[in-house]
């Protein structure tokens, strides 16, 4: 996307950085917020992949602070390998999935494909003035994380039949959770930036949102919080091809202490269905971090470092 030519029109907002969502104003005090997203089973049930593919593209919507109004699927599947029954509890899935956050489904497009691929593209709305958008932070402010790492750690021990149920279960949990309630706690307590982490991992997608913002990053990694089973992963050697991609990159803007590599694979780790990454004035943090506690499960969420005076994107991991 970054070969995408940036888009001049009087009412797109924003489209030059690194969002989440397209942002296109129809009225003063409205705007439609866009997203889509789609990616391969992460796990062997169908509903289940559906449900947290549906879950990851609605993550979009709420890190720019904005309110869904309706789906639709997008699915590519290999008819000749794959009952039809299958990808009906994939589309079921995904579809209960987006009525638990109060949308429908309301159609969609499916296309042949070698292996499975699902997700949707979703359509919000928020007023244009309280967009969140990931380039408005500022040095002194607070990082929150709303869901521990280490999704594809154990995904990716799972698929090689490596990791404890337990550990599973864990992270198929946290994968299904709506970021909905932290987008609305962040609005409340008037956030300055946001992104959710994702494919790119923390460090990469600290980076973004930081050199967005014009400002550098400084992360306390004893202060994030892991699903259990993610050290455990890593020491086995169970990382996914997409950690290494990210620490290569991260290596351009990220400072480490030696001795410290397995905390900075950790946070390279690619998540699948993360939560949102909050950057929050200080005096609104403790605020904030009270009202994820009422209605995110304990050791989910924490306050992990702050944005900092500095070169744009620049990253210490301490």
């Amino acid at each position: 996307m970054r070969e995408l030519p940036v888009p001049a029109h009087p009412n797109l907002i924003g489209g030059e950085g690194f969002d989440d969502a397209a942002v296109y104003r129809i009225r003063e005090d409205l705007a439609l917020v866009a997203t889509v997203d789609v990616f391969t089973p992460i796990v062997d049930d169908p509903s289940t992949y559906g449900a947290i593919a549906a879950t990851n593209a609605l993550s979009d919507i709420y890190a720019m602070g904005a309110r869904p109004l309706f789906a639709l699927a997008i699915g590519g599947f290999p008819r000749d390998k794959l009952p039809l029954s299958v990808i009906a509890e994939i589309m079921r899935g995904g579809a209960e999935r987006a009525a638990e956050a109060g949308i429908p489904v309301a159609g969609g497009h499916t296309i042949e494909n070698p292996e499975p691929v699902y997700g949707l593209s979703v359509m919000g709305e928020a007023h244009p003035d309280r967009i969140v958008r990931n380039s408005g932070g500022r040095p002194g402010d607070l990082l929150i994380l709303t869901k521990p790492l280490g999704t594809g750690l154990i995904c990716t021990a799972a698929r090689a039949d490596a990791a404890q149920p337990e550990w599973l279960e864990g992270a198929v949990v946290a994968m299904l959770r709506l970021n909905r309630d932290a987008s609305e706690a962040m609005l409340r307590h008037e956030a300055s930036a946001c992104t959710d982490i994702t494919g790119f991992g923390l460090l990469v997608h600290c980076h973004e949102l930081a050199q967005a913002s014009s400002c550098s990053a400084e992360i306390a990694a004893d202060a994030v919080p892991w699903l259990p089973g993610a050290r455990e992963c890593l020491a086995a050697g169970m990382t996914a091809g997409g950690l290494f991609r990210n620490l290569d990159h991260a290596r351009g803007f990220t400072t480490w202490s030696s001795g410290h590599d397995d905390l900075a694979h950790l946070c390279a780790d690619p998540q699948t269905s993360g939560g949102l990454l909050i950057a929050v004035p200080e005096p609104n943090a403790e605020g904030l971090l009270a009202d994820l506690a009422q209605t995110l499960p304990s050791g989910s969420f924490a306050c992990l470092g702050q944005l900092t005076a500095g070169e744009p994107g620049r990253l210490v991991l301490s």
